[in-house]
């Protein structure tokens, strides 16, 4: 049994209950006891003055690569959750493309025992759509569901076959999971590296056109109209996309999406000079596309920020453009990244913004936290945002370093982490990480 703890004098947003005010958060049995000023503190209670933070809701990302099993050389469950931790998040969902791939119900079952063991935040499993993610043959969804798969997804591959995808799509309908699909025509897409437009073509390197992903986004919103069941939108780029969705919203069918940080924040002219850290899938786009995601995101249409944190080792991406893997780590900057970008320029409010990195991903997947309601789970971040701090991939706790953000200076991080009542994250000092606790 963890002692209770008394968050004191923090600015706390909740925005699953519209509440902004200075207040006291009282942390009991492993649950939100109560909120409100000049809480009274239990005899044995840890009492934590807060005053000038920002006490909310956990941050939870519904798109995570932990790597485990198989590539456990670049993150393991442990690394990645403990990453996701010193990044203000209590509730990460990990993505099958695991070796082997997480298609059953024993691969689950894995995941679910090892983020159990590492004790820092919830890991909730994504099983695959197709076994072994090849794209002929549905997964076992109710056997993975019942061993705590949240929904299920083929992640990078795109689900190609229509035929499968409206089987997967009415299938999953059964069990009430939605199924998350990366948008992506393979044969336009064949061979491309970054956004077609007139970057890749100075660069001489072969693009991948807005059209490879919108192709995709219809069809996959057609067939959620046709089954009547729920589709997920991965890493939405393209302003085209965005369109898409708010029509499909707007007609009632059962579509949500999400956006990466890097893709609120960058343009396809941070490849230049070549810098496979700015290599991912979906590429980065032009600057009217980061305008229309970031729109999207505040109006709604695009339901919630996700990582995508996808972490590779430091010879994969050292190789030329055209040979580095796709993607990069985001983590330990997605809150940061989000908050300057949006918050500082004055286009988000900071509860918009815990809005969509908290309670509205928790509410998408129907996960425990998004919210400091009585009686709901002590999954708690406290938030300075007035730190501003240099990022150093060396500083990192996760065991992969590709990030485009090094040396770029940013605004707000976690001060200290709860899940479940138990610290999992605290900053040594304004800005500088500290080691979580020892599970």
């Amino acid at each position: 049994m963890t002692r209770p703890i008394v968050l004191r004098g923090g600015r706390v947003i909740d925005p699953s209950r519209d509440f902004d005010q200075t207040a006291d958060v009282l942390i009991q049995d492993g649950r939100i006891a109560a909120v409100g000023v000049g809480l009274g503190a239990p005899d044995e209670a840890e009492v934590r003055d807060v005053r000038g933070g920002v006490v909310a809701p956990g941050l939870v990302d519904i798109h995570v690569h932990l790597r485990e099993p198989g590539n456990e050389d670049v993150e393991t469950i442990a690394s990645g959750t403990r990453a996701a931790a010193a990044g203000g998040f209590t509730a990460v969902c990990a993505m099958p493309n695991t070796d082997p791939v997480t298609d059953n119900q024993a691969a689950v079952g894995f995941i679910v025992r090892q983020a159990t063991l590492a004790g820092l935040t919830r890991v909730y499993p994504i099983g695959a759509i197709s076994v072994g993610q090849k794209g002929e043959q549905l997964s076992e969804f109710g056997e993975m569901v019942g061993a705590g798969a949240v929904a299920v997804s083929d992640d990078g591959k795109p689900v190609v076959s229509s035929h499968l995808m409206r089987t997967a799509l009415e299938y999953a309908r059964t069990f009430d999971i939605p199924v998350a699909d990366h948008c992506e025509e393979p044969t336009l897409a064949s061979g491309g590296v970054m956004h077609e437009g007139l970057v890749a073509a100075r660069l001489g390197l072969k693009g991948i056109p807005a059209a490879a992903e919108e192709i995709m986004v219809e069809r996959d919103i057609l067939l959620a109209q046709l089954t009547g069941a729920h589709v997920h939108l991965c890493h939405v780029s393209t302003r085209g996309s965005v369109d898409l969705i708010r029509r499909a919203k707007e007609q009632g069918i059962r579509v949500t999406a999400e956006v990466t940080p890097h893709h609120l924040a960058l343009t396809d002219g941070a490849c230049e000079g070549y810098d496979t850290h700015a290599k991912m899938n979906p590429p980065l786009r032009e600057a009217a596309d980061v305008a229309a995601l970031r729109a999207a995101l505040k109006e709604g249409v695009i339901d919630c920020v996700a990582s995508d944190h996808a972490p590779h080792a430091y010879d994969a991406k050292e190789a030329a453009f055209d040979d580095a893997p796709f993607g990069i780590i985001g983590l330990e900057t997605a809150f940061a990244v989000a908050y300057t970008e949006l918050v500082e320029s004055g286009l988000f409010t900071l509860p918009e913004l815990i809005a969509r990195m908290s309670t509205a991903p928790a509410k998408l997947l129907a996960l425990a936290g998004g919210t400091l309601g009585p009686a709901a789970p002590a999954d708690v971040v406290v938030l300075d945002v007035t730190a501003r701090w240099k990022v150093d991939p060396t500083l990192f706790f996760s065991k992969s370093r590709n990030t485009p953000f090094a040396g770029r200076t940013l605004a707000g991080r976690a001060a200290l982490t709860v899940v479940g009542g138990k610290v999992v994250h605290e900053a040594k000092a304004r800005g500088a990480p500290a080691p979580a606790p020892s599970p």
